[in-house]
């Protein structure tokens, strides 16, 4: 089954913030102006890009993204509510494809594109766990290796 069949070109979403300081650079890097991060406008991006289809999509599916092309263009201070807006463009397979912008009320200050990708939550579930589970087995095993090191070394 394919999770985009129903997700139409031209489908969009908005997603608005206003900037707390814990968005800014400065929060994250002292010594930095206190401006809207890029990692938080490109949160706020993929978050209109997933509003957009979510209601396109089969029960059971989400979206996660794929890829994700931005430019940051002009600094927001603290105060001042920036708006996302995703736009699909081209859907393929079980690929979307977004035009993305991102404005503060006096200028864009974002703009790129994204992809993402359909997903049936409850596969890519069960392949999360067995990569945790593998992830588990081979800390154990670094453990044992350490363990066995550190006991020769004495």
């Amino acid at each position: 089954m394919m999770g985009t069949v129903n997700i139409p070109v031209g489908a969009s979403a908005h997603k608005s913030v206003e900037v707390a300081q814990d968005m800014t650079v400065a929060h994250f890097h002292s010594g930095m102006p206190e401006v809207f991060g890029t990692p938080m406008m490109v949160c706020l991006m993929e978050e209109a890009a997933r509003e957009a289809i979510l209601p396109y999509l089969p029960d059971g599916w989400v979206s996660v993204g794929a890829m994700m092309n931005v430019k940051h263009l002009a600094p927001t201070p603290v105060g001042v509510v920036v708006t996302a807006t995703a736009t699909v463009v081209a859907v393929s397979d079980n690929l979307i494809t977004f035009t993305i912008e991102a404005h503060d009320g006096f200028e864009k200050i974002g703009e790129g594109m994204q992809v993402r990708a359909a997903i049936e939550l409850k596969r890519f579930e069960k392949r999360l766990a067995l990569k945790k589970r593998r992830a588990g087995e081979d800390s154990r095993r670094a453990n044992i290796d350490r363990e066995r090191t550190e006991r020769r070394r004495h």
